[in-house]
This record gives C-alpha cells, structure tokens and sequence, in this order.
C-alpha cells in the first residue's frame, strides 16, 4: 500500500500535468514558427503570403498562451470546482415589472444551466399577484456550477418600457441575486457547518391557493440558526420532512458561502475578490432593452445582443470574462505578495 508521501507526491504529479503538456505544446509551436520564419523570404508571392498567414496564425496562438493559458494553470485550483449552486432571486424596486424580469433571469439560469449539462431545478417559487415571480430558488447540480455562478451575486437592474407603460417611459426595475455554494448532505457534518444544538426548528401549516393539504396539515418548516440569526422556511415541498430537508440544505449553504467569503477575507485575497462580487447590494450589470445592449458594470464589458444574455448563450461570455479578471487579480495579488 502506498505511503501517504507517496500519495501526495502522485497527486502533486498529476496536478502538473496540464502544465507539463502546455510547456510542451508552447514549445513545438514555437519551432514551427521558426522554422516557418525563413519562408517569410520566399521568393515565391504565393508560398510567402501562406506563410505570412501562417506565422500570424502562430504568433497569435503563443500570445493567447501567454496571456491566458499560463497564468490560468499557475493559479491554486479551486477549493470550490466540484460543488453546485443554490441561486436565490429576489425582486426590488419596480414592483410588477421586477417580478416579471425576475421571471426572465429565473429562464436565463435554466438554460444556461442546460448549456452546461447542469441539472437545473426550481425549489421555491412565490407569484406575485400582478404577474411574474415574487422570488425563488433554483437548485443547480453540476461540478463547476458554483465556480460560474458565484459572479452572478448583486444586483441586476433592467431598463425597458414596461408593457402596461401607456406613454412609453423607461422604467428601471432590479432583482438582487444570491449565489450559494452546495455541500452533499454527508459533508455538511465534515464541514462543521453547525451544531443541531443551535438550530431553532418551527413547524406550521402552509401559506398558498386554497386546498386541504394547505389548510390542515403542518407542513412549512421554519429553521433559525440562533448564532447567526440566519432564518430559512421552505413550504413549497408537498410534506414536512422534504421541507425540511430543503431548509437545512439552504441553511447549509448559507452558512458554507459565509465560511468561504470569510476565508477568503482573511487570506486578503484581491481587490477583485468574491467578497466584493458577492456584495448584496452592488449593482453588477444592467439590461437595456431599448438599445439591446447588457452590460457588466465590474469589469465594463458590454455585449450588444441582449437577446442571446437572456437565452443563456451570451451569458457564457460574461461567465468566462469574469473568470479570467478573478485569475488576473489573482495572479497580480500573488506576484505582489511574493515582491
């Protein structure tokens, strides 16, 4: 049986293989550059335009290497790559008009979610009355989910004229979005997350349409974490103890997202850091219908086609913005540290 030296020295090994076959990718590409280098005297126009083509095809990939790839691969992996995402949606200012692009994003997620091959559910779900949806939870299950998400906490704004809007005024509505990590029910102990000692559990008959299930059975759950004052309820399950397990699982991951921007804080990681992505009450981006334009106020990234960011298509390329920033920052607060 292997040591556990040796079992760290094969993990270490094989951490560095991605590493290892871009050194050996860079290298055998710059040797076809250079010895594509002397065709750029070709007296032949033809051979020389191919070869121009091709040296500029070259150059561009040595530099995206350069500047993407390398520092990607020296960043410390992801203490957070493997978990799922809790993604909580809440409508702001705007009244109905938030509720219905609440409704949008809570779509957008869905299929983004499903360009990922994330398995996407809605675990809480409250109408709002005028139309569109009040708030919600959305369960997102897939390695990788967190990582992309997490860029997602703050506050959405939408410009637009509202359908009910007689003289054609733009209104300007938010929805805040809470990303939460997801820990497997096994973890949760490992995680050291809380004790049973601390949680205050209330149970109580549901709130919604009408039915008998509604009025006579004590199915909603409410859990109070004492030391933090967290609250979590959950009544949209059909019996108390699948409402039950969606709280402690909310609960769970409020209190993981909490461990890790606290972590985070005391290794001051970067001044782009997930603390201040994570801000509750910072407006992130913002949807202008009128001028089809979305925009990303962090890194001031703007895609002019709104309709593919609500498809889920375009949101992809705000997801892999943010995630190069974060990986600059990164590798900017490292070489600081080490200077």
């Amino acid at each position: 049986m292997a040591s556990p030296e040796d079992i760290d020295i094969l993990r270490q090994l094989k951490e560095s293989e991605p590493l290892q076959e871009t050194w050996d990718d860079w290298t055998s590409t710059l040797k076809v550059l250079d010895d594509m280098k002397p065709l750029l005297s070709d007296p032949d126009p033809a051979m020389k335009a191919l070869a121009l083509e091709e040296t500029t095809e070259l150059d561009q990939k040595l530099s995206a290497m350069l500047k993407q790839t390398f520092p990607s691969l020296l960043i410390p992996p992801s203490t957070t790559e493997k978990l799922s995402a809790l993604v909580e949606l809440k409508s702001g200012v705007g009244g109905t008009e938030s509720s219905l692009f609440l409704e949008t994003m809570l779509r957008m997620y869905m299929r983004f979610s499903q360009n990922n091959s994330w398995k996407a559910a809605i675990v809480a779900n409250n109408e709002n009355e005028g139309g569109g949806v009040k708030d919600a939870i959305v369960e997102i299950k897939g390695p990788g989910a967190y990582d992309a998400l997490r860029w997602e906490s703050g506050v959405h704004r939408v410009q637009r004229v509202p359908a009910t809007e007689s003289a054609g005024r733009v209104h300007t509505s938010t929805v805040a979005v809470i990303v939460l990590p997801v820990i497997e029910e096994q973890d949760v102990q490992k995680e050291e997350l809380f004790s049973m000692d601390d949680i205050k559990l209330e149970v109580m008959r549901a709130r919604g349409a009408g039915g008998q299930h509604v009025n006579k059975t004590e199915s909603a759950v409410r859990l109070t974490h004492i030391p933090t004052g967290i609250s979590v309820s959950m009544q949209d399950e059909r019996s108390q103890h699948q409402n039950k397990r969606r709280a402690f699982q909310v609960l769970s991951a409020r209190l993981m997202d909490r461990k890790i921007t606290r972590e985070i804080a005391e290794r001051r990681a970067t001044k782009n850091s997930l603390i201040k992505s994570a801000d509750r009450s910072e407006k992130i981006r913002t949807y202008n219908y009128a001028q089809e334009r979305v925009t990303d106020h962090r890194i001031g990234l703007s895609i002019m086609n709104l309709a593919s960011v609500i498809e889920g298509d375009g949101l992809q390329d705000f997801a892999d913005a943010l995630k190069q920033d974060f990986e600059a920052s990164t590798m900017e607060d490292m070489l600081t540290r080490e200077s």
